[in-house]
Parts: structure tokens; sequence; C-alpha cells
């Protein structure tokens, strides 16, 4: 089989979402500190991207070495169960920033945990039945003319991905601007209670609008192509196509780990005390809210 140079971006691109999303799982897995329901979501995300960028490397690897029906159906189930669990974890982030504002006197409570595991089972159960479709025969493999843009994916598995994708984001579009509007309501009662000047407030709020904005601009930039190719296309179309709309949703794996774990302070403190060689599990953390983003 000819090397195709779009399968080596795609596979160079996995490599570096699995070492970045690696170094996140790790941190968060042996730090007994990052057990808050914040944490518990990140590692969620920073799972499914590990599991994505390790799906782009093993279909590379098995189309040019081991081409086989049977192994094509099981990268491709995987990559679905990863993605999907990737956007579905951004979600549940999105989720729990905005009951960590909504709810801040009674978010540090026994509920919250309880509703992080259940967002995690549901959004991991989910995601592990869509990756199975294809494995358990919902395929194109026999029925060509039924194929998607995405071998051996169905036109109608890849509709139901698709709006599913477009469910997620106008949830998450709609709680960033209920986001937006409380970061400005505090913002401004705290500039009234500390008579702070009006320019203080506007700089303290337009920062935070704009780390929204950026966050869910990144999101929307990368999954948005592929999302409308998906309803769009079809399987005559050029490969081509389909490789320039699927190369920036794989991007938002490998943005996904500064955005959400390497700007976060505590990350980056436990990130320097084990590049100095002083790591200590029982070190004291100064914030857990992930209302600070």
């Amino acid at each position: 089989l000819a090397l195709n140079p779009w399968d080596v971006v795609l596979c160079i691109s996995g490599t570096i979402i699995s070492c970045e999303n690696a170094i996140v799982v790790v941190v968060i897995c042996y730090t007994p500190a990052f057990r808050a329901p914040m944490f518990l979501l990140i590692g969620s995300l920073a799972t499914a991207d590990l599991l994505a960028g390790l799906g782009l490397i093993l279909h590379f690897a098995f189309v040019y070495f081991i081409p086989s029906e049977a192994v094509s159906l099981l990268t491709v189930g995987l990559l679905v169960t990863s993605f999907t669990a990737s956007v579905s974890s951004l979600l549940t982030i999105t989720i729990d920033r905005y009951l960590s504002l909504y709810n801040a006197l009674t978010y540090y409570s026994e509920r919250t945990v309880t509703r992080t595991y259940i967002m995690l089972i549901l959004t991991w159960g989910a995601s592990i039945c869509y990756g199975l479709l294809p494995i358990m025969g919902w395929n194109c493999l026999k029925e060509p003319s039924t194929c998607s843009i995405v071998k051996p994916l169905t036109k109608n598995h890849l509709i139901i991905l698709s709006v599913s994708f477009f469910m997620v984001f106008a949830v998450m579009l709609q709680l960033y601007v209920q986001i937006c509007k409380i970061v400005c309501r505090h913002a401004h009662q705290i500039a009234v209670q500390r008579h702070f000047l009006a320019s203080s407030h506007y700089v303290t709020t337009r920062k935070g609008i704009a780390t929204l904005a950026v966050i869910l601009g990144t999101f929307a930039s990368c999954w948005l192509p592929f999302a409308i190719y998906c309803l769009l296309g079809d399987y005559s179309y050029p490969a081509l196509y389909t490789y320039v709309t699927l190369l920036p949703a794989t991007y938002n794996s490998m943005i996904n780990p500064v955005i959400y774990a390497f700007r976060n302070q505590e990350i980056q403190k436990v990130l320097w005390t084990v590049c100095c060689g002083c790591f200590s599990s029982a070190m004291p953390f100064r914030s857990r809210s992930p209302s600070d983003v």
C-alpha cells in the first residue's frame, strides 16, 4: 500500500497527543491530592485524548503493516470511543464549572462527588456503546454504498455522531453564556464592595470572557468543519476532504491538555517539582475550584 502523507501527519499528531495526555494522566493518577471532582473530569478528558492519540498511531500501523478488516473495525471503534469520550468530557467539565459558580455554597459536598461519578459513567458508557457499533455489525464492509466519508462507518452512524456533537456544542454554548453572565455579575459585585474603579471591573470582566471565548472558540474551530462535512459529505467524495477536516479535529486533543491541565496552577506545581526532582505527593495546594478558568 502506497504511503499516504496525510496518514503520516495523523500518526505524528497522534504521537504528540499521546505524549501530552500521558503526562496529565500520570500526574493525576499518582498525586493523591488530585481526587477532587475537577481533577477527575480533567483526568477523564486526558484519558480519552490519550486513547485517541494511541488510536491514530495504531490505525496507521495496522493499515500499512497488518491490513485486516477485523483490525480496521477495532481501531475505528477505538477512535470513535475515544473522540466521543473527549467531546463528552469537555461537556462534563463545562457543567462542573457552571455548577461551581451557580451553586458555589453547596459545590464542595458529597453530592458533587456523586454527580461527578454519574457523569463519568454516562460519558464512558455512551462512548463505548458508540464505539462498539461498528464491531457489532453496524458497518459498511458488506454494503459499500452505505459507507460514510470515514470507512467502515456507515452514513447513518456518522450522522448520529454528528448530531450528537451539535447537541453537545449547543449545550456548552448555552452554559458558557450563563457562565459569562455570572462572571460579569460577580466582578461587578466585587468592584462595588471593594470600591474598585470602573476600569478595573471592565478589565476583570473582559479577561474572564476572553478566556471563555478562547475555550469555546478552540473547540468549535477544531470540530465544526469535520462535523458539518460528516453531514454533507458522501463516500464518493475525495478522501482529501476527509483528511482536511479530520486533522483539525485531532488538534483539539492536542490543545486540551494546554487549556485544561497545564494552565492549572496545582498541576503546574507538581510538574515543576517533578522536573526539579523534589516530588512530594503530600504537598499542599492553594485552590481546587473549577471556576478558576
